[in-house]
């Protein structure tokens, strides 16, 4: 059966509607969401910063095993964005509801897997991190708690990119700030407990994470079944849904791999920021943290865009497909430049907002007036890295970060180390944004044009 389920009347048709106005009604919604998500973790980092230095030392020693969990969850919502926004393009309603599953199980199934391994390998992983005897009784507290809720958080993964790959965005934007809400209010009850709810500190707050998982995919599920008539409860036969599984790994692991390259590379340049003392790494952190909001916008479009593309792959429109592309990619390059002024206007002050040291501020300040000049070709190249992805193209998703990482950002930021120190690093760094996003925005344009040709080619019978 191929008959296209009936959409909401204010849910926009990627097919069918204006690029620039689907693109628009797309993007506002999942930016907004996503900014929700940023000023949550902001308050999470608050409420748990009130227990304690300990407290705050142990969330950041569980950074790197959270994010890998969170990394490969990603990955899973790219892969099932890019199938079923296909899907959906070619009418195929019953493969839409088989890959909707077939999701949703993976992620419950890796999550119950990762479970024990996860919990049992507490006191042998931190340590190696750099815990202390002082940390360990706080990371268990927290992450036993955590590792209990992985496959609520992989289900989540998956049923917030079906809701993409659908276009219901503005569904989607309002999933992301409900769950933000929600769990920037259970984070202070349950941290600090409140008449018979028991304060459980550290554990509380992952706790508040979980449970909002839950409550998320629970309301996830309704929608899908109910409303947005994507999902089906029945089980799939069992050789459909493994080879459902496959597809959804082949887009999957290269797109976890891909965003695994980001904090390699970031750990290179704060290694290297190491040798300057303790005012410059913590000048870069400052940075990095700006630099998610400057960045908010790319961040939201590299969610709304994708399904855009994948539906308009799916019914073989290569016209609207490098259309939106191009409005993409050009909106990201004006936008940026714009904030770009206004953040180097500004960044003494935007400096003193964060740290009361002198010096401190000055790095800041430096290099919020060089590195930010890059961030319109660097959002270039996250919008092409997920629209590649979006096209079934995981591969060259995963080349994308790679040029961009180790051709280009990397070794001309160490090469501007050498030659003129903290400031040459960071030029360098600037460069390598902007030549990295002049050759992939030309790739992936070339790229588009030859799914364009080889759609006009008569097929020799």
């Amino acid at each position: 059966m191929t008959s296209p389920a009936v959409r909401p009347s204010n849910k926009p048709d990627l097919l069918l509607d204006p690029v620039g106005q689907t693109l628009y009604r797309t993007a506002v919604p999942t930016t907004i969401g996503a900014i929700a998500i940023i000023m949550y973790y902001l308050a999470g980092t608050f409420f748990v910063s009130l227990l304690g230095t300990n407290q705050l030392a142990a969330i950041g020693f569980t950074f790197p095993v959270v994010i890998l969990v969170t990394y490969f969850g990603v990955g899973l919502g790219i892969g099932t964005s890019a199938l079923v926004g296909q899907a959906i393009g070619s009418k195929n309603s019953q493969q839409v509801q088989a890959l909707t599953f077939a999701s949703l199980s993976m992620g419950l199934l890796i999550g119950l897997l990762l479970i024990i391994p996860g919990i049992a390998s507490i006191d042998y992983i931190f340590p190696l991190l750099g815990a202390g005897p002082e940390h360990m009784p706080l990371i268990k507290a927290y992450m036993s708690i955590w590792f209990m809720g992985m496959p609520l958080q992989l289900m989540q993964f998956s049923g917030t990119a079906v809701i993409r790959a659908s276009g219901n965005a503005k569904l989607h934007g309002k999933l992301m700030s409900a769950s933000a809400v929600l769990n920037a209010l259970l984070d202070p009850l349950l941290i600090f407990g409140l008449g018979p709810i028991p304060a459980m500190g550290i554990g509380g707050a992952a706790l508040a994470t979980v449970i909002t998982w839950g409550v998320t995919i629970l309301v996830i599920c309704y929608f899908l079944c109910s409303k947005e008539k994507l999902l089906s409860l029945i089980r799939p036969q069992w050789h459909h849904l493994t080879r459902s599984w496959l597809k959804l790994l082949s887009i999957t692991g290269p797109a976890a791999l891909a965003n695994m390259i980001t904090p390699i590379a970031t750990a290179i340049l704060t290694a290297t920021l190491a040798t300057y003392g303790s005012h410059a790494v913590a000048a870069y952190g400052v940075v990095s943290r700006v630099e998610a909001f400057i960045m908010i916008v790319v961040l939201g479009m590299s969610m709304s865009v994708p399904p855009f593309i994948s539906q308009n792959y799916g019914a073989k429109l290569y016209d609207r497909v490098q259309l939106g592309l191009r409005m993409s990619l050009n909106f990201v390059l004006i936008l940026q430049m714009v904030l770009y002024v206004l953040v180097a206007i500004t960044a003494p002050w935007i400096a003193q907002i964060f740290t009361n040291d002198s010096e401190v501020q000055n790095i800041i300040t430096l290099v919020l007036r060089i590195l930010p000049a890059s961030y319109a070709f660097q959002g270039m190249v996250v919008l092409s890295a997920s629209s590649f992805n979006a096209m079934h193209a995981p591969r060259n998703a995963l080349l994308t970060s790679l040029l961009r990482f180790f051709v280009f950002y990397v070794p001309l930021a160490l090469l501007g180390n050498m030659l003129g120190g903290i400031k040459g690093l960071f030029m360098g760094a600037a460069l390598g944004n902007v030549l990295a996003g002049i050759v992939i925005r030309h790739w992936i344009f070339s790229y588009t044009h030859t799914l364009q040709h080889d759609q006009s080619v008569p097929v020799k019978r």
